[in-house]
Protein backbone atom coordinates (compact mmCIF):
# COMPACT_ATOMS: atom_id res chain seq x y z
CA UNK A 1 0.00 0.00 0.00
CA UNK A 2 1.26 3.26 -1.18
CA UNK A 3 2.03 5.77 1.77
CA UNK A 4 0.24 9.26 2.89
CA UNK A 5 2.66 11.17 1.54
CA UNK A 6 2.58 9.68 -1.97
CA UNK A 7 -1.07 9.90 -2.34
CA UNK A 8 -1.28 13.57 -1.46
CA UNK A 9 1.57 14.12 -3.92
CA UNK A 10 -0.78 12.53 -6.39
CA UNK A 11 -4.24 14.43 -5.05
CA UNK A 12 -2.20 17.59 -6.63
CA UNK A 13 -2.10 16.50 -10.00
CA UNK A 14 -5.99 14.87 -10.25
CA UNK A 15 -9.77 15.77 -9.00
CA UNK A 16 -10.90 14.66 -5.52
CA UNK A 17 -13.56 12.29 -7.43
CA UNK A 18 -10.28 11.05 -9.07
CA UNK A 19 -8.85 9.94 -6.03
CA UNK A 20 -12.17 8.91 -4.78
CA UNK A 21 -12.16 6.25 -7.93
CA UNK A 22 -8.92 5.06 -7.85
CA UNK A 23 -7.74 5.24 -3.83
CA UNK A 24 -10.14 3.96 -1.90
CA UNK A 25 -8.35 1.33 -0.36
CA UNK A 26 -5.55 3.36 0.46
CA UNK A 27 -8.12 6.05 2.06
CA UNK A 28 -9.75 4.11 4.22
CA UNK A 29 -6.43 4.05 6.64
CA UNK A 30 -6.51 8.22 6.41
CA UNK A 31 -9.00 9.97 5.83
CA UNK A 32 -8.92 14.10 5.10
CA UNK A 33 -5.39 13.88 3.45
CA UNK A 34 -6.46 16.76 1.24
CA UNK A 35 -6.16 19.12 4.46
CA UNK A 36 -2.31 18.41 5.15
CA UNK A 37 0.43 19.77 3.17
CA UNK A 38 3.24 17.61 2.01
CA UNK A 39 5.16 16.30 3.96
CA UNK A 40 4.27 17.79 6.86
CA UNK A 41 4.06 21.38 5.29
CA UNK A 42 0.89 23.34 5.12
CA UNK A 43 -0.98 22.77 1.97
CA UNK A 44 -1.02 25.20 -0.52
CA UNK A 45 -4.58 26.79 -0.56
CA UNK A 46 -7.34 28.21 -2.34
CA UNK A 47 -7.37 30.58 0.30
CA UNK A 48 -5.84 34.10 0.29
CA UNK A 49 -6.24 33.54 4.46
CA UNK A 50 -4.12 30.48 5.31
CA UNK A 51 -1.77 30.72 7.42
CA UNK A 52 2.22 29.95 5.83
CA UNK A 53 3.83 26.80 7.35
CA UNK A 54 6.53 27.38 9.70
CA UNK A 55 10.51 26.04 8.34
CA UNK A 56 10.12 23.10 11.11
CA UNK A 57 7.34 21.87 9.57
CA UNK A 58 3.57 22.88 10.86
CA UNK A 59 0.80 20.49 11.37
CA UNK A 60 -1.53 19.60 8.73
CA UNK A 61 -5.22 18.90 10.09
CA UNK A 62 -5.22 17.48 13.44
CA UNK A 63 -3.86 14.72 15.03
CA UNK A 64 -0.39 13.24 15.56
CA UNK A 65 2.82 12.67 14.09
CA UNK A 66 5.62 10.90 16.07
CA UNK A 67 9.18 11.66 14.68
CA UNK A 68 11.46 9.33 13.44
CA UNK A 69 13.88 7.56 15.40
CA UNK A 70 16.62 9.06 12.96
CA UNK A 71 15.81 12.66 14.02
CA UNK A 72 17.09 13.03 17.47
CA UNK A 73 16.91 16.12 19.52
CA UNK A 74 14.42 17.81 18.40
CA UNK A 75 13.86 21.35 19.08
CA UNK A 76 11.06 22.45 21.09
CA UNK A 77 10.43 26.17 20.06
CA UNK A 78 7.33 26.47 18.16
CA UNK A 79 9.62 27.73 14.64
CA UNK A 80 10.73 24.07 14.41
CA UNK A 81 7.26 22.19 15.49
CA UNK A 82 8.49 21.25 18.52
CA UNK A 83 6.09 22.85 20.20
CA UNK A 84 3.23 20.93 18.47
CA UNK A 85 5.32 18.27 19.41
CA UNK A 86 5.56 18.53 22.67
CA UNK A 87 2.24 18.93 23.25
CA UNK A 88 1.11 15.87 21.53
CA UNK A 89 3.69 13.71 23.83
CA UNK A 90 1.70 15.47 27.16
CA UNK A 91 -1.77 14.53 25.95
CA UNK A 92 -3.36 11.44 27.81
CA UNK A 93 -4.33 10.59 24.10
CA UNK A 94 -1.00 10.10 23.33
CA UNK A 95 -0.20 7.26 26.13
CA UNK A 96 -3.65 5.62 25.33
CA UNK A 97 -3.35 1.85 24.49
CA UNK A 98 -6.52 1.92 23.04
CA UNK A 99 -5.44 4.68 20.56
CA UNK A 100 -2.96 3.19 18.78
CA UNK A 101 -1.60 5.39 15.58
CA UNK A 102 -2.53 3.59 12.05
CA UNK A 103 0.87 3.25 10.12
CA UNK A 104 0.86 3.21 6.43
CA UNK A 105 4.14 1.80 5.34
CA UNK A 106 5.77 2.84 1.99
CA UNK A 107 8.52 2.29 0.05
CA UNK A 108 10.41 4.97 0.33
CA UNK A 109 14.06 5.86 0.53
CA UNK A 110 14.90 7.72 3.80
CA UNK A 111 13.34 7.68 7.18
CA UNK A 112 9.79 6.80 7.40
CA UNK A 113 7.50 8.80 9.38
CA UNK A 114 4.34 7.19 11.86
CA UNK A 115 1.29 8.81 11.16
CA UNK A 116 -1.32 8.62 14.31
CA UNK A 117 -5.09 8.89 13.11
CA UNK A 118 -7.86 9.51 15.70
CA UNK A 119 -11.31 9.60 15.42
CA UNK A 120 -13.00 12.73 16.64
CA UNK A 121 -16.47 10.39 17.98
CA UNK A 122 -15.19 10.03 21.44
CA UNK A 123 -14.98 13.02 23.75
CA UNK A 124 -12.17 12.22 25.16
CA UNK A 125 -10.07 12.26 22.01
CA UNK A 126 -11.72 15.32 21.16
CA UNK A 127 -10.73 17.08 23.91
CA UNK A 128 -7.03 15.62 24.14
CA UNK A 129 -7.02 16.85 19.78
CA UNK A 130 -8.32 20.65 20.44
CA UNK A 131 -5.57 20.47 23.53
CA UNK A 132 -2.73 19.59 21.17
CA UNK A 133 -3.97 22.21 18.59
CA UNK A 134 -4.50 24.72 21.36
CA UNK A 135 -0.48 24.43 22.54
CA UNK A 136 0.38 24.25 18.82
CA UNK A 137 -1.83 27.05 17.29
CA UNK A 138 1.35 28.96 16.23
CA UNK A 139 1.90 26.37 13.36
CA UNK A 140 -1.48 24.85 13.36
CA UNK A 141 -4.32 26.65 10.79
CA UNK A 142 -7.65 26.76 12.40
CA UNK A 143 -10.14 24.38 10.21
CA UNK A 144 -13.60 23.83 10.59
CA UNK A 145 -14.61 21.13 12.92
CA UNK A 146 -16.55 18.02 11.54
CA UNK A 147 -17.77 15.02 13.38
CA UNK A 148 -16.99 12.51 10.60
CA UNK A 149 -13.12 13.52 9.83
CA UNK A 150 -10.04 11.58 10.27
CA UNK A 151 -7.68 14.58 11.26
CA UNK A 152 -3.69 13.84 10.99
CA UNK A 153 -1.12 15.66 11.96
CA UNK A 154 1.90 15.44 9.80
CA UNK A 155 6.10 16.25 9.96
CA UNK A 156 8.28 16.74 6.98
CA UNK A 157 10.07 12.68 5.57
CA UNK A 158 13.99 13.06 6.51
CA UNK A 159 15.35 13.06 3.60
CA UNK A 160 12.83 13.40 0.93
CA UNK A 161 15.68 14.35 -1.86
CA UNK A 162 17.20 10.84 -2.07
CA UNK A 163 12.97 9.39 -3.40
CA UNK A 164 14.01 12.10 -6.43
CA UNK A 165 16.82 10.55 -8.68
CA UNK A 166 16.70 13.86 -11.39
CA UNK A 167 17.21 17.70 -11.00
CA UNK A 168 13.64 17.84 -12.98
CA UNK A 169 11.43 15.73 -10.09
CA UNK A 170 12.89 17.44 -7.82
CA UNK A 171 12.20 20.94 -9.00
CA UNK A 172 8.45 19.21 -10.19
CA UNK A 173 8.04 18.02 -6.27
CA UNK A 174 8.88 21.36 -5.06
CA UNK A 175 5.99 23.00 -7.60
CA UNK A 176 2.96 24.52 -5.81
CA UNK A 177 5.08 23.05 -2.44
CA UNK A 178 5.56 24.97 0.99
CA UNK A 179 8.90 22.82 1.26
CA UNK A 180 11.67 25.13 1.14
CA UNK A 181 9.38 28.19 0.02
CA UNK A 182 10.42 31.74 0.05
CA UNK A 183 7.47 33.47 -1.67
CA UNK A 184 3.71 33.53 -1.79
CA UNK A 185 1.83 35.39 -4.66
CA UNK A 186 -1.93 35.92 -3.79
CA UNK A 187 -3.34 35.72 -7.49
CA UNK A 188 -6.19 37.32 -8.50
CA UNK A 189 -8.93 39.10 -7.12
CA UNK A 190 -12.29 39.44 -4.98
CA UNK A 191 -12.83 35.94 -3.60
CA UNK A 192 -10.93 34.21 -6.34
CA UNK A 193 -7.82 35.31 -4.52
CA UNK A 194 -5.28 32.20 -4.04
CA UNK A 195 -2.17 32.11 -2.15
CA UNK A 196 0.64 30.55 -4.26
CA UNK A 197 3.51 29.40 -2.67
CA UNK A 198 6.60 29.74 -4.95
CA UNK A 199 10.14 29.63 -4.63
CA UNK A 200 12.37 32.57 -5.82
CA UNK A 201 15.30 30.83 -7.62
CA UNK A 202 13.51 28.68 -9.61
CA UNK A 203 11.26 31.56 -10.75
CA UNK A 204 14.10 33.56 -11.43
CA UNK A 205 16.13 30.87 -13.63
CA UNK A 206 12.65 30.69 -15.79
CA UNK A 207 12.21 34.46 -16.26
CA UNK A 208 13.88 37.48 -16.47
CA UNK A 209 10.72 39.35 -15.22
CA UNK A 210 10.48 37.26 -12.20
CA UNK A 211 14.47 37.52 -12.21
CA UNK A 212 14.54 41.09 -12.18
CA UNK A 213 11.59 41.62 -9.12
CA UNK A 214 14.20 39.35 -7.08
CA UNK A 215 17.17 40.23 -7.91
CA UNK A 216 17.10 43.67 -10.23
CA UNK A 217 18.43 46.80 -8.98
CA UNK A 218 14.47 47.55 -7.73
CA UNK A 219 14.16 43.64 -6.19
CA UNK A 220 10.68 43.47 -4.18
CA UNK A 221 12.07 42.16 0.19
CA UNK A 222 8.33 41.21 0.24
CA UNK A 223 7.73 38.04 0.62
CA UNK A 224 3.94 38.26 -0.10
CA UNK A 225 3.09 39.67 -4.09
CA UNK A 226 -0.53 40.65 -5.25
CA UNK A 227 -1.61 39.68 -8.38
CA UNK A 228 -4.92 40.74 -9.15
CA UNK A 229 -4.58 40.98 -13.25
CA UNK A 230 -3.61 37.05 -13.40
CA UNK A 231 -5.87 34.25 -13.40
CA UNK A 232 -4.80 31.40 -10.44
CA UNK A 233 -5.62 28.46 -12.90
CA UNK A 234 -3.13 30.06 -15.73
CA UNK A 235 -0.31 31.41 -12.97
CA UNK A 236 -0.68 27.75 -11.44
CA UNK A 237 0.32 26.21 -15.51
CA UNK A 238 3.02 29.06 -15.80
CA UNK A 239 4.71 27.54 -12.28
CA UNK A 240 4.36 24.32 -13.97
CA UNK A 241 6.23 25.28 -17.00
CA UNK A 242 8.71 26.75 -15.29
CA UNK A 243 9.30 23.70 -13.10
CA UNK A 244 8.61 20.94 -14.54
CA UNK A 245 8.44 21.72 -18.42
CA UNK A 246 4.82 20.46 -18.47
CA UNK A 247 2.35 22.22 -20.60
CA UNK A 248 -0.84 22.06 -18.85
CA UNK A 249 -3.17 24.49 -20.75
CA UNK A 250 -6.74 23.70 -22.40
CA UNK A 251 -9.79 25.16 -24.31
CA UNK A 252 -10.73 27.60 -21.00
CA UNK A 253 -7.47 28.77 -19.88
CA UNK A 254 -5.17 28.74 -22.98
CA UNK A 255 -5.74 32.55 -23.88
CA UNK A 256 -5.30 33.54 -20.60
CA UNK A 257 -2.03 31.33 -19.76
CA UNK A 258 -0.45 33.17 -23.08
CA UNK A 259 -1.09 36.65 -21.32
CA UNK A 260 0.98 35.23 -18.62
CA UNK A 261 3.41 33.66 -20.22
CA UNK A 262 3.66 36.68 -22.03
CA UNK A 263 3.51 38.90 -18.90
CA UNK A 264 6.86 36.94 -17.22
CA UNK A 265 8.37 36.52 -20.70
CA UNK A 266 8.49 33.14 -20.94
CA UNK A 267 8.46 32.73 -25.01
CA UNK A 268 8.79 28.88 -24.91
CA UNK A 269 5.14 28.27 -22.86
CA UNK A 270 3.97 31.07 -25.55
CA UNK A 271 4.79 28.60 -27.93
CA UNK A 272 2.73 26.02 -26.75
CA UNK A 273 -0.09 28.17 -26.16
CA UNK A 274 -0.23 29.57 -30.14
CA UNK A 275 0.13 25.96 -31.25
CA UNK A 276 -2.86 24.50 -29.10
CA UNK A 277 -5.01 27.36 -30.98
CA UNK A 278 -3.39 26.83 -34.22
CA UNK A 279 -4.58 22.74 -34.09
CA UNK A 280 -8.09 24.34 -32.65
CA UNK A 281 -8.65 26.92 -34.65
CA UNK A 282 -11.92 26.79 -36.71
CA UNK A 283 -13.89 28.77 -38.88
CA UNK A 284 -16.72 29.31 -35.64
CA UNK A 285 -13.94 30.62 -33.61
CA UNK A 286 -11.59 32.38 -36.14
CA UNK A 287 -13.13 35.71 -35.44
CA UNK A 288 -12.57 35.21 -31.52
CA UNK A 289 -9.14 33.88 -31.73
CA UNK A 290 -8.15 37.15 -34.43
CA UNK A 291 -9.30 39.62 -31.34
CA UNK A 292 -7.25 38.26 -29.12
CA UNK A 293 -4.15 37.37 -31.45
CA UNK A 294 -4.32 41.28 -32.09
CA UNK A 295 -4.82 41.85 -28.33
CA UNK A 296 -1.47 39.77 -27.73
CA UNK A 297 0.50 41.25 -30.75
CA UNK A 298 0.88 37.40 -31.91
CA UNK A 299 0.66 38.12 -35.66
CA UNK A 300 1.32 34.52 -37.03
CA UNK A 301 -1.91 33.50 -35.12
CA UNK A 302 -3.79 36.71 -36.69
CA UNK A 303 -2.52 35.38 -40.24
CA UNK A 304 -3.87 32.09 -39.87
CA UNK A 305 -6.93 33.32 -38.76
CA UNK A 306 -7.69 35.87 -41.23
CA UNK A 307 -6.52 32.71 -43.81
CA UNK A 308 -8.91 30.69 -42.45
CA UNK A 309 -11.51 33.52 -42.68
CA UNK A 310 -10.70 33.73 -46.71
CA UNK A 311 -11.32 30.25 -46.79
CA UNK A 312 -14.53 29.99 -44.65
CA UNK A 313 -15.72 32.95 -44.88
CA UNK A 314 -19.64 32.34 -44.64
CA UNK A 315 -19.42 30.07 -41.75
CA UNK A 316 -16.99 32.87 -40.29
CA UNK A 317 -19.40 35.08 -40.17
CA UNK A 318 -22.46 33.17 -39.28
CA UNK A 319 -20.57 32.17 -35.56
CA UNK A 320 -21.67 33.86 -32.63
CA UNK A 321 -18.45 35.07 -32.13
CA UNK A 322 -18.24 37.03 -34.73
CA UNK A 323 -20.61 39.77 -33.07
CA UNK A 324 -18.41 40.30 -30.32
CA UNK A 325 -15.16 41.25 -32.27
CA UNK A 326 -14.09 44.51 -31.90
CA UNK A 327 -14.65 47.57 -34.80
CA UNK A 328 -10.99 47.46 -35.79
CA UNK A 329 -11.00 43.39 -36.28
CA UNK A 330 -14.14 44.12 -38.14
CA UNK A 331 -12.03 46.78 -40.21
CA UNK A 332 -9.85 44.57 -40.74
CA UNK A 333 -11.41 41.81 -42.32
CA UNK A 334 -13.80 44.25 -44.40
CA UNK A 335 -10.12 45.57 -45.84
CA UNK A 336 -9.24 42.44 -47.03
CA UNK A 337 -9.12 41.39 -51.01
CA UNK A 338 -9.47 37.71 -50.63
CA UNK A 339 -13.17 37.11 -49.20
CA UNK A 340 -14.70 34.12 -50.27
CA UNK A 341 -18.01 35.42 -49.96
CA UNK A 342 -20.37 37.87 -52.11
CA UNK A 343 -21.21 41.64 -50.67
CA UNK A 344 -24.98 42.09 -49.82
CA UNK A 345 -23.66 38.82 -47.22
CA UNK A 346 -20.48 41.18 -46.12
CA UNK A 347 -23.18 44.00 -45.65
CA UNK A 348 -25.51 41.56 -43.42
CA UNK A 349 -23.37 40.34 -41.00
CA UNK A 350 -21.90 44.27 -40.78
CA UNK A 351 -25.33 45.51 -39.81
CA UNK A 352 -25.66 42.09 -36.99
CA UNK A 353 -22.52 43.24 -35.68
CA UNK A 354 -23.23 47.11 -35.74
CA UNK A 355 -27.00 45.80 -33.66
CA UNK A 356 -24.37 43.88 -31.41
CA UNK A 357 -22.10 46.90 -31.05
CA UNK A 358 -25.26 49.19 -30.16
CA UNK A 359 -26.26 47.37 -27.31
CA UNK A 360 -23.39 47.15 -25.69
CA UNK A 361 -22.91 50.87 -25.92
CA UNK A 362 -26.27 51.61 -24.39
CA UNK A 363 -27.71 52.85 -27.88
CA UNK A 364 -30.77 51.98 -29.48
CA UNK A 365 -30.49 49.68 -32.87
CA UNK A 366 -31.39 52.50 -35.05
CA UNK A 367 -30.47 53.00 -38.16
CA UNK A 368 -28.53 56.27 -37.12
CA UNK A 369 -26.69 54.49 -34.35
CA UNK A 370 -25.91 51.74 -36.55
CA UNK A 371 -24.45 53.70 -38.98
CA UNK A 372 -22.62 55.50 -35.99
CA UNK A 373 -21.09 51.99 -34.89
CA UNK A 374 -20.18 50.98 -37.96
CA UNK A 375 -18.03 54.54 -38.37
CA UNK A 376 -15.18 53.89 -41.13
CA UNK A 377 -15.89 50.62 -41.18
CA UNK A 378 -19.15 51.06 -43.07
CA UNK A 379 -16.90 52.63 -46.47
CA UNK A 380 -15.16 49.29 -46.36
CA UNK A 381 -18.17 47.14 -47.64
CA UNK A 382 -17.79 47.32 -51.71
CA UNK A 383 -21.30 48.31 -52.54
CA UNK A 384 -20.97 48.56 -56.18
CA UNK A 385 -19.57 44.64 -56.32
CA UNK A 386 -23.76 44.24 -55.94
CA UNK A 387 -25.94 43.31 -58.39
CA UNK A 388 -28.65 46.46 -58.70
CA UNK A 389 -31.34 43.87 -57.22
CA UNK A 390 -29.20 42.84 -54.17
CA UNK A 391 -28.47 46.43 -53.94
CA UNK A 392 -32.25 47.26 -54.02
CA UNK A 393 -33.45 44.64 -51.77
CA UNK A 394 -31.36 45.00 -48.82
CA UNK A 395 -28.75 48.19 -48.06
CA UNK A 396 -31.13 50.70 -50.38
CA UNK A 397 -33.96 50.16 -47.70
CA UNK A 398 -31.35 49.73 -44.68
CA UNK A 399 -31.64 53.51 -43.44
CA UNK A 400 -27.84 53.18 -42.92
CA UNK A 401 -26.73 54.43 -46.30
CA UNK A 402 -27.69 58.66 -46.83
CA UNK A 403 -30.31 59.51 -49.71
CA UNK A 404 -27.29 60.44 -51.61
CA UNK A 405 -25.83 57.63 -51.21
CA UNK A 406 -28.20 55.67 -52.68
CA UNK A 407 -28.93 57.47 -55.58
CA UNK A 408 -25.12 57.88 -57.06
CA UNK A 409 -25.09 54.04 -56.38
CA UNK A 410 -28.03 53.42 -58.04
CA UNK A 411 -26.67 55.48 -60.97
CA UNK A 412 -23.64 53.65 -60.88
CA UNK A 413 -25.73 50.81 -61.58
CA UNK A 414 -27.68 51.98 -63.96
CA UNK A 415 -26.17 54.86 -66.46
CA UNK A 416 -23.28 55.08 -68.44
CA UNK A 417 -20.76 56.69 -68.46
CA UNK A 418 -20.59 55.80 -64.33
CA UNK A 419 -20.16 58.63 -61.71
CA UNK A 420 -18.41 58.36 -59.11
CA UNK A 421 -18.95 56.44 -55.67
CA UNK A 422 -17.80 57.16 -52.28
CA UNK A 423 -17.45 53.18 -51.90
CA UNK A 424 -14.42 50.45 -53.06
CA UNK A 425 -15.12 48.96 -56.54
CA UNK A 426 -12.37 46.77 -56.75
CA UNK A 427 -13.51 42.87 -56.77
CA UNK A 428 -12.61 40.83 -53.54
CA UNK A 429 -10.46 37.54 -55.16
CA UNK A 430 -11.45 34.62 -52.85
CA UNK A 431 -8.16 33.14 -54.02
CA UNK A 432 -4.35 33.40 -52.14
CA UNK A 433 -1.43 34.00 -53.89
CA UNK A 434 0.32 36.01 -56.04
CA UNK A 435 -1.32 37.37 -59.32
CA UNK A 436 0.20 37.01 -62.23
CA UNK A 437 -0.16 38.74 -65.87
CA UNK A 438 0.61 38.04 -69.19
CA UNK A 439 1.08 40.13 -72.48
CA UNK A 440 0.40 38.67 -75.79
CA UNK A 441 1.52 41.75 -77.97
CA UNK A 442 5.04 43.06 -78.27
CA UNK A 443 4.23 46.46 -80.10
CA UNK A 444 1.46 49.03 -79.43
CA UNK A 445 0.14 51.11 -82.56
CA UNK A 446 -2.70 54.14 -82.56
CA UNK A 447 -6.22 54.22 -83.56
CA UNK A 448 -8.40 51.17 -83.01
CA UNK A 449 -12.05 51.92 -83.39
CA UNK A 450 -15.35 50.93 -81.49
CA UNK A 451 -19.00 50.79 -83.06
CA UNK A 452 -20.41 48.83 -80.56
CA UNK A 453 -19.03 45.27 -81.63
CA UNK A 454 -17.46 43.33 -79.47
CA UNK A 455 -13.44 42.77 -79.74
CA UNK A 456 -13.03 38.69 -79.26
CA UNK A 457 -10.24 36.46 -79.18
CA UNK A 458 -10.11 32.60 -78.58
CA UNK A 459 -7.80 31.00 -75.83
CA UNK A 460 -6.84 28.13 -73.61
CA UNK A 461 -4.45 26.80 -70.94
CA UNK A 462 -2.42 23.83 -70.32
CA UNK A 463 -3.48 24.15 -66.37
CA UNK A 464 -6.26 25.12 -63.92
CA UNK A 465 -6.38 28.86 -63.42
CA UNK A 466 -8.83 31.69 -62.20
CA UNK A 467 -9.08 34.74 -64.55
CA UNK A 468 -9.72 37.87 -62.61
CA UNK A 469 -9.54 40.55 -65.46
CA UNK A 470 -8.66 41.67 -68.45
CA UNK A 471 -5.71 44.61 -69.42
CA UNK A 472 -7.02 46.87 -71.85
CA UNK A 473 -5.62 49.34 -74.07
CA UNK A 474 -7.10 53.18 -73.85
CA UNK A 475 -7.36 56.56 -75.61
CA UNK A 476 -5.16 57.82 -78.11
CA UNK A 477 -6.30 61.63 -77.71
CA UNK A 478 -5.30 62.06 -73.90
CA UNK A 479 -7.21 61.49 -70.31
CA UNK A 480 -10.59 59.78 -71.21
CA UNK A 481 -13.34 57.50 -69.84
CA UNK A 482 -14.61 53.80 -71.37
CA UNK A 483 -17.28 52.17 -70.94
CA UNK A 484 -16.95 48.23 -71.23
CA UNK A 485 -18.72 44.88 -70.59
CA UNK A 486 -15.89 41.92 -70.46
CA UNK A 487 -17.01 38.17 -70.85
CA UNK A 488 -15.51 35.61 -70.36
CA UNK A 489 -17.80 32.78 -72.99
CA UNK A 490 -17.56 28.58 -72.65
CA UNK A 491 -16.94 28.17 -76.70
CA UNK A 492 -18.81 24.71 -77.08
CA UNK A 493 -21.57 25.82 -74.93
CA UNK A 494 -21.26 29.31 -75.51
CA UNK A 495 -22.02 30.04 -71.84
CA UNK A 496 -21.23 33.04 -70.24
CA UNK A 497 -19.31 32.37 -67.17
CA UNK A 498 -18.09 35.59 -65.93
CA UNK A 499 -18.94 39.03 -66.95
CA UNK A 500 -19.11 42.61 -65.90
CA UNK A 501 -20.65 45.26 -67.32
CA UNK A 502 -17.93 48.65 -66.10
CA UNK A 503 -15.88 51.42 -66.77
CA UNK A 504 -12.06 52.71 -66.60
CA UNK A 505 -10.49 55.91 -66.62
CA UNK A 506 -7.23 56.41 -69.14
CA UNK A 507 -4.25 58.70 -69.39
CA UNK A 508 -4.18 58.93 -72.71
CA UNK A 509 -0.64 56.56 -73.01
CA UNK A 510 0.19 53.28 -74.62
CA UNK A 511 0.05 51.50 -71.03
CA UNK A 512 -3.06 48.55 -70.29
CA UNK A 513 -5.43 49.40 -67.20
CA UNK A 514 -7.39 46.99 -65.46
CA UNK A 515 -10.79 46.07 -66.20
CA UNK A 516 -11.96 43.23 -63.54
CA UNK A 517 -14.84 40.48 -62.96
CA UNK A 518 -16.78 40.75 -59.78
CA UNK A 519 -15.63 36.91 -58.94
CA UNK A 520 -12.64 34.98 -60.64
CA UNK A 521 -13.59 32.53 -63.45
CA UNK A 522 -12.35 29.30 -63.17
CA UNK A 523 -10.70 28.17 -66.22
CA UNK A 524 -9.41 24.24 -66.85
CA UNK A 525 -6.90 23.30 -69.09
CA UNK A 526 -7.33 22.11 -72.12
CA UNK A 527 -10.62 24.01 -73.00
CA UNK A 528 -11.33 26.46 -75.37
CA UNK A 529 -12.38 30.10 -73.98
CA UNK A 530 -13.36 33.20 -75.55
CA UNK A 531 -12.62 36.45 -74.25
CA UNK A 532 -14.48 39.72 -74.68
CA UNK A 533 -14.39 43.18 -74.36
CA UNK A 534 -17.20 45.66 -76.52
CA UNK A 535 -15.50 49.48 -75.15
CA UNK A 536 -17.59 52.10 -75.83
CA UNK A 537 -15.70 55.54 -76.26
CA UNK A 538 -12.85 56.94 -78.54
CA UNK A 539 -10.38 55.37 -80.66
CA UNK A 540 -7.53 53.86 -78.41
CA UNK A 541 -4.64 52.57 -79.08
CA UNK A 542 -4.10 48.56 -80.43
CA UNK A 543 -1.04 45.70 -80.39
CA UNK A 544 0.52 44.05 -82.77
CA UNK A 545 3.26 41.45 -83.03
CA UNK A 546 0.86 39.21 -81.22
CA UNK A 547 2.37 35.71 -80.33
CA UNK A 548 0.17 32.45 -80.70
CA UNK A 549 1.94 30.53 -77.26
CA UNK A 550 2.84 33.06 -74.25
CA UNK A 551 4.32 31.31 -71.25
CA UNK A 552 4.15 32.04 -67.84
CA UNK A 553 6.74 30.60 -65.02
CA UNK A 554 6.27 31.42 -61.62
CA UNK A 555 9.37 33.03 -60.17
CA UNK A 556 8.96 31.24 -56.71
CA UNK A 557 8.21 27.52 -57.76
CA UNK A 558 8.95 27.49 -61.77
CA UNK A 559 5.42 26.95 -62.35
CA UNK A 560 4.47 27.26 -66.21
CA UNK A 561 1.08 28.51 -67.07
CA UNK A 562 0.85 28.44 -71.13
CA UNK A 563 -1.74 30.00 -73.11
CA UNK A 564 -2.22 29.42 -76.16
CA UNK A 565 -4.34 31.73 -78.59
CA UNK A 566 -6.43 31.30 -81.76
CA UNK A 567 -8.74 33.32 -83.94
CA UNK A 568 -12.54 33.40 -82.53
CA UNK A 569 -14.95 32.89 -85.36
CA UNK A 570 -17.52 35.39 -86.39
CA UNK A 571 -17.51 39.39 -85.92
CA UNK A 572 -14.56 40.74 -83.48
CA UNK A 573 -13.99 44.11 -84.49
CA UNK A 574 -11.17 42.97 -86.51
CA UNK A 575 -8.74 41.58 -83.04
CA UNK A 576 -6.92 38.15 -83.81
CA UNK A 577 -4.06 36.54 -82.71
CA UNK A 578 -1.46 39.28 -84.65
CA UNK A 579 -3.24 42.27 -83.34
CA UNK A 580 -5.97 44.06 -81.69
CA UNK A 581 -7.76 44.54 -78.17
CA UNK A 582 -7.08 42.59 -75.22
CA UNK A 583 -3.25 42.63 -74.71
CA UNK A 584 -3.37 41.02 -70.95
CA UNK A 585 -5.43 38.65 -69.34
CA UNK A 586 -4.93 38.69 -65.20
CA UNK A 587 -5.04 35.30 -63.45
CA UNK A 588 -4.30 33.39 -60.20
CA UNK A 589 -3.27 29.65 -60.48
Amino acid sequence: MRCCVCLFQQSLQCSPSKMAAGESNSRSSCLNLSNSGPLGNAPPSNSAHSSPASNGGSMGAAGVINRSAGNSNPQSGPENGGGAESAVRSTPSAQNPARQPVVQSGATSGAASNMTATSSSSSSSSSSASTASADASAAVPSLPSSPASVLVYREPVYNWQATKSTVKERFAFLFNNEVLSDVHFLVGKGMGVQRIPAHRFALAVGSAVFDAMFNGGMATTSTEIELPDVEPAAFLALLKFLYSDEVQIGPETVMTTLYTAKKYAVPALEAHCVEFLKKNLRADNAFMLLTQARLFDEPQLASLCLENIDKNTADALAAEGFTDIDLDTLMAVLERDTLGVREVRLFVAAVRWADAEAQRQQLQPTPENKRRVLGKSLSLIRFPLMTIEEFAAGPAQSGILTDREVVSLFLHFTVNPKPHVEFIDRPRCCLRGKECSITRFSQVESRWGYSGTSDRIRFSVNRRIFVVGFGLYGSIHGPTDYQVNIQIIHTDSNTVLGQNDTGFSCDGTASTFRVMFKEPVEILPSVNYIACATLKGPDSHYGTKGMRKVTHEAPATGTKTCFTFCYAAGNNNGTSVEDGQIPEVIFYT
